[in-house]
């Protein structure tokens, strides 16, 4: 063969590795009492850095779901067929309790220890963590109607990935989803047409149609509808108690941009039947529980891709040379390889926190810090992820624009949280609602940020200037995201100086509330430990 054809200065594959070797997430998991998950944390995390796992994530997103909506004989059918690898995607993932094992587990920090491994193993494919987390938030809402949960709860956490269109109570374990938007309302659910008329035996009859239905091969799903007494929410399983099949009709899947290993649907209820959950009236309150824990996995899995996109370039600068050096080497390179490492670091330091109250659920006071703490940081570390996938996407070069390179998945995944459960606008909204019905978590969250206070004066002139924003109230709604954004940044900040690496928390403070500091990413100022703060994110 030609010597033209050697190859050279090409970089190894990044295989082999322990995802969850990564200092700020177990920092965050021993901070929430969930050391002890720690082993499990590690198996999962050598599994997701494994050849296998990768290639999984890989294939099924390049093999992608495909509705069958009629048998060759013209029956009705309403399926969603996956390549094998969803399967084995699916059953890591329940086997190791990333759904709703925690809500049934007493051990102390359960919760944020499944929010460890939901970080880890979404890096292997994000697109099947959406009914993984679905099933997660669906419990505490179907709590709203005791006897469903009695009878569910236990299949809905069981470690037990059982596919199948089958009746519900006959499986080993279920998957739930969640229906909410219609066409005509989007975000504004209030304005759903879908109807839901009672049934003498106690069920209801739901007619409308649902714009997305994320995961439509659930077992069942927590819907809102018009009841006589308002809008209401309704759990309908995909096959009813008598085994017949309920009549939940796949209208088409949705053609995305990303997240495209995991089927979403438009779909018609045709006379389905439902139980309500909670009140008639009501739906909003009770399916808000659903909603919240979602919004968690949200930041989570924005966090979990920036760690992906900050290894990956740092792996790639390490192997690859330029100009008679490595590429990690180059102090330009290394100003946007810390720059990256800094933003993934102050995501997963708020994302681990804001999963600890799941572990505190009697504790008024971490109850009303997650409420506006989540709302604020749903908004930030979600809008932020997009950006940082195409810094870490450029650091490749053309490499990166490969498909090859996993990159441009990153890429395309990144938006998603930013719009699923509440896009930008709806969270910087939804924050300033917690403030204005919710006063005491505006006192929750300071006394969490202060905790911080005298650690770094740049830090601490921020909170100030956050106060004094929030005590002005002229056009509050135009400033939302101004304002919200200030309150994420003092609460990421106020993190790191307490429980960061000391090269990550002075980077992060100097950039970020000392105005030294660019647009791009790569702006950090002079005197920043680059070195340091790479090295907490390079795989040996």
């Amino acid at each position: 063969m030609s010597t033209t054809h050697e190859v050279t200065n090409q970089v190894p594959p990044l295989q082999g590795h322990d995802v969850a070797d990564d200092p700020t997430l177990l920092a965050g998991l021993e901070r929430a009492g969930a050391d002890w998950a720690s082993d499990e944390l590690h198996e999962l995390g050598r599994l997701a850095g494994s050849e296998q796992a990768q290639e999984w994530g890989r294939v099924v997103n390049e093999n992608e779901p495909v509705l069958r909506t009629h048998d060759r004989y013209g029956h009705r059918i309403d399926e969603v067929e996956f390549h094998p690898y969803w399967h084995d995607l699916m059953t890591v993932a329940v086997s190791h309790g990333l759904h709703g094992t925690p809500w049934q587990d007493p051990r102390e920090g359960a919760h944020a220890a499944r929010a460890a491994k939901f970080y880890v193993w979404g890096q292997v494919e994000a697109g099947h963590s959406c009914p993984i987390s679905m099933t997660y938030a669906a419990i505490p809402a179907l709590r709203a109607n005791p006897e469903l949960a009695a009878r569910y709860e236990p299949l809905l956490a069981a470690t037990e990935y059982d596919f199948g269109l089958r009746e519900p109570s006959t499986k080993r374990g279920l998957i739930a989803g969640m229906s909410m938007t219609e066409k005509q309302g989007g975000s504004d659910v209030r304005a759903n047409t879908t109807t839901a008329t009672p049934s003498a035996d106690g069920s209801y009859t739901l007619v409308g149609h649902k714009w997305f239905t994320s995961a439509p091969m659930s077992d069942m799903f927590l819907t809102l509808a018009q009841a006589p007494g308002g809008l209401s929410c309704f759990l309908l399983p995909r096959v009813l108690p008598d085994g017949s099949r309920n009549p939940i009709r796949l209208q088409r899947l949705k053609d995305k941009l990303g997240n495209r290993s995991n089927a979403s649907s438009e779909i018609e209820y045709d006379h389905a039947v439902g139980w309500l959950v909670g009140e008639e009236g009501r739906g909003v309150r009770t399916i808000i529980e659903m909603v919240n824990n979602t919004r968690l996995d949200c930041t989570l899995g924005s966090a979990s891709g920036m760690r992906l996109g900050a290894v990956r370039a740092i792996h790639h600068a390490t192997h690859r040379h330029a100009f008679g050096k490595a590429l990690v080497d180059q102090p330009l390179m290394a100003n946007v390889l810390a720059d990256l490492v800094v933003e993934s670091e102050a995501a997963t330091t708020v994302a681990m926190r804001l999963a600890a109250p799941g572990d505190r659920r009697d504790d008024q006071q971490e109850q009303a810090f997650r409420r506006l703490g989540l709302a604020v940081s749903k908004y930030w570390v979600c809008k932020r992820a997009p950006m940082h996938a195409a810094e870490a996407l450029e650091c490749f070069g053309g490499n990166g624009y490969v498909e090859e390179s996993g990159m441009p998945r990153l890429y395309r995944e990144a938006p998603l949280s930013s719009i699923w459960e509440g896009s930008g606008n709806v969270a910087a909204l939804d924050a300033l609602r917690a403030m204005g019905k919710q006063p005491e978590s505006v006192a929750a969250f300071f006394a969490e940020v202060e905790r911080a206070a005298g650690g770094d004066a740049r830090l601490d002139d921020a909170v100030d200037r956050v106060r004094k924003e929030l005590t002005d109230l002229d056009a509050i709604e135009y400033r939302a995201r101004r304002v919200v954004e200030a309150m994420a940044l003092v609460l990421q900040g106020s993190l790191l100086v307490r429980h960061g690496h000391p090269a990550v928390a002075d980077a992060f403070c100097a950039s970020r509330f000392g105005g030294d500091w660019g647009i791009a990413f790569g702006t950090l100022p002079a005197g920043v430990d680059t070195g340091a703060i790479i090295d907490r994110a390079a795989v040996r």
